[in-house]
């Protein structure tokens, strides 16, 4: 497709989802856009998964096509002629490879860093258990969970759906523009987690604001299957 910039697999999305005070986000929305809500509450996802088969518009770059990230991410919906887009907004996105951090940066004024990554994914008849880990200022970040083995189909209005069903992207260039992409994969299936274990140092990471994290469970935990993914070429509103 000549529009598209992107394609990859999404795959062994740990998604850990908490409730906020909205004013935490505030200086992190971009224009034109508002926060999306579900019964009335803003979320921010702590999200690990592997990026991999990655083309780069339609070339596979050397050493650069199976990678982690984890990110950190609220929602936004953007009112475009009468019709709403839902979309994601990251505070910063973690790569094990500079040269994503650069290209993603430069072109999609996203919020990369470059950090060691590692991971790991099990699976027998019992169950799945799998994780991300991230080391910075020294110290390893952790996000693992357990998971049975088969998965479901996403609940129609569930928070699993409100959570991963967002296919539009929204970066914040300034004060007065926002980049907009389009994000395209089919629906997800998921594994409702057994156990999980997140060690993050969220304010080291992310700056102060976001120390409440760490005193916070999250709402929900759910691995999502994944699938290929395209992303499309940006704009700006």
């Amino acid at each position: 497709m000549a529009n598209t910039f992107l394609t990859a697999e999404w795959n062994n999305l740990i998604m850990a989802n908490y409730i906020i005070d909205p004013a935490i986000l505030k200086q992190y929305i971009p224009t034109k856009t508002e926060l999306d809500v579900y019964k009335g509450n803003v979320y921010v996802s702590l999200i690990g998964f592997m990026f991999q088969k990655t083309k780069l518009l339609g070339v596979s770059v050397p050493f650069h096509a199976n990678f982690e990230e984890v990110n950190l991410r609220f929602y936004v919906r953007y009112n475009d002629n009468g019709q709403w887009k839902r979309g994601a907004v990251f505070i910063k996105e973690i790569v094990p490879k500079p040269a994503i951090s650069i290209i993603a940066n430069l072109l999609y004024h996203e919020k990369y860093s470059t950090m060691r990554m590692k991971h790991f994914f099990n699976k027998n008849e019992q169950g799945i258990n799998l994780g991300y880990h991230w080391k910075h200022n020294n110290k390893w970040n952790k996000l693992e969970a357990t998971a049975p083995a088969e998965p479901s189909p996403m609940i129609p209005g569930s928070e699993e759906e409100f959570i991963a069903e967002h296919y539009w992207g929204y970066s914040k260039y300034n004060d007065t523009t926002t980049f907009e992409y389009n994000v395209q994969h089919p629906a997800w299936q998921v594994y409702k987690v057994k156990d999980y274990l997140i060690e993050c140092d969220f304010s080291s990471l992310y700056g102060n604001r976001f120390l409440c994290l760490q005193l916070l469970q999250p709402n929900s935990v759910f691995v999502a299957k994944g699938s290929p993914i395209s992303i499309l070429h940006k704009k700006k509103l």
